[in-house]
């Protein structure tokens, strides 16, 4: 069943716009709920995620999270909502990066001008500070650029990464639940088994990258990992201390994983010859 990913920008009403077009699809929209997984897995407040997530964490929230571990997780999770079919929007936290590659996913940026999402965010939070109105959404945008750039390599500002943009200064919330609707009924989104495979191994990625995070054998490994029907193929070098074994072991045991190859590496310490 298809499926759209939206991009989250403050003032932008796609919020609004998910949760019409996910009312219209009679399936759910996921926002927040994924939240509580995050802060269990992290051991942090429900709070300090989504103040992350938003942009709006302080210096010591954000030296106190780990990035790396958040990004995982919430692929993790991401892909399991989608592999539950009980999903029709997704909205923010970069799944239209994630699932791009996915072909009967609609990936969709809902956006304004800066000024109108200045003037809506005034007007939503009843307040006449515009310069704080500014600098929440500028801190917004730039948290949501560096995750883009350092996890899928990219500007998401940019429209190539996208296959709908609507601009709600000039489109109502109506006409783009409409417009992407439409584009859900044709043939270039509907589901193929090479799409279907597609997220399948996207999703075993994830779940194999979020394993390995939690398990403390492994917790500290950077591993490359690839999928295709069930094969997993590790790659990379392994820092002092963990252990090939170990991490073979870890993604065994993750469901879905049929057989594993290991291309993995031992870090060598360099040897240092002591004067007489």
């Amino acid at each position: 069943m298809p499926l759209v990913a939206m991009t989250r920008e403050m003032g932008s009403l796609g919020r609004d716009v998910a949760a019409q077009l996910s009312e219209r699809l009679g399936r759910k929209l996921v926002h927040h709920e994924i939240i509580g997984t995050l802060a269990d897995k992290m051991r942090l407040r429900k709070s300090h995620v989504v103040r992350f997530l938003e942009g709006k964490a302080g210096v010591w929230e954000r030296m106190t999270t780990d990035q790396t571990s958040l990004a995982i997780y919430t692929a993790d999770e991401t892909l399991r909502l989608v592999e539950s079919g009980s999903v029709a929007v997704l909205l923010g936290w970069g799944a239209a990066h994630l699932l791009r590659p996915v072909k009967h996913v609609v990936c969709v940026r809902v956006c304004a001008p800066f000024e109108t999402r200045v003037v809506r965010m005034m007007q939503r939070l009843n307040t006449d500070d515009r310069a704080f109105v500014e600098s929440e959404i500028r801190l917004s945008e730039e948290a949501h650029g560096a995750i883009t750039r350092r996890h899928f390599g990219i500007d998401w500002q940019h429209p190539e990464h996208y296959d709908l943009v609507l601009n709600t200064e000039r489109l109502p919330i109506e006409q783009c639940v409409h417009e992407i609707a439409r584009l859900l009924d044709t043939p270039l989104f509907q589901e193929t088994p090479e799409s279907k495979r597609t997220l399948s191994d996207l999703a075993l990625q994830a779940h194999v990258r979020a394993a390995l995070r939690a398990d403390p054998r492994t917790a500290k490994a950077n591993v490359i990992v690839e999928a295709a029907d069930g094969h997993v193929t590790l790659s990379g070098v392994l820092d002092t201390g963990v252990d090939e074994a170990d991490t073979v072991d870890v993604v065994t045991n993750v469901k879905g994983v049929v057989e594993v190859e290991s291309l993995l590496k031992s870090a060598k310490l360099p040897r240092y010859k002591l004067d007489s």
